[in-house]
């Protein structure tokens, strides 16, 4: 069965890049992870905002409106004042999973000792999985390889019922997803 590209939706969140005053690195790192790992047909919407909980939040649901299966932030996930993702992600999400977050932390810990203040989290907004990631490319690429073998299952989960779902598909020589065998 064919499925139709899947739409991701990379959201950056920095003060500064969304001022022009920094040049954004997560969310390019995010799409070259994907292109690497993915071997189904995608396509993504990037967008960087501000340090802003209403505006997280907005883009946030803006993507998942526009039929992103998932959505992909990264950055504002520390303990700073300024740092409120993971409070826009609850704000919008109908269920947490906090799974994603205990892995990733989980992870992190093997690289720095730091990474028990990094307060990832994921949710469901609409029909779209939101996973909050760090900032630095690095990191990035270690926690989504610590979450990405179950992000293609959830997908499928969150589509349940729904006509011509989304399918995202790795290569396998890079990183396989787990599905049950049914």
């Amino acid at each position: 069965m064919s499925h139709p590209p899947a739409h991701i939706g990379i959201l950056t969140v920095s003060d500064r890049a969304s001022r022009g005053e920094y040049a954004d690195e997560g969310g390019p790192a995010i799409r070259s992870y994907l292109a690497e790992v993915l071997a189904s047909p995608w396509e993504a919407s990037e967008r960087i905002v501000p340090d802003d909980i209403d505006d997280i939040a907005a883009a946030i649901r803006d993507l998942a409106a526009a039929g992103c299966c998932l959505v992909v932030t990264t950055g504002g996930t520390g303990p700073a004042p300024r740092d409120v993702t993971p409070e826009a992600t609850e704000r919008v999400c109908t269920k947490l999973l906090p799974g994603f977050g205990e892995r990733m932390r989980q992870v992190s810990l093997q690289y720095v000792p730091t990474a028990i203040l990094s307060r990832q989290t994921a949710g469901v907004c609409g029909l779209a999985l939101v996973v909050n990631l760090p900032g630095r490319p690095k990191s990035i690429r270690e926690c989504l390889d610590a979450v990405f073998p179950a992000i293609p299952y959830c997908v499928d989960l969150i589509h349940t019922g729904v006509d011509d779902p989304p399918r995202l598909e790795t290569r396998p020589e890079r990183l396989v997803a787990f599905r049950p065998k049914s």
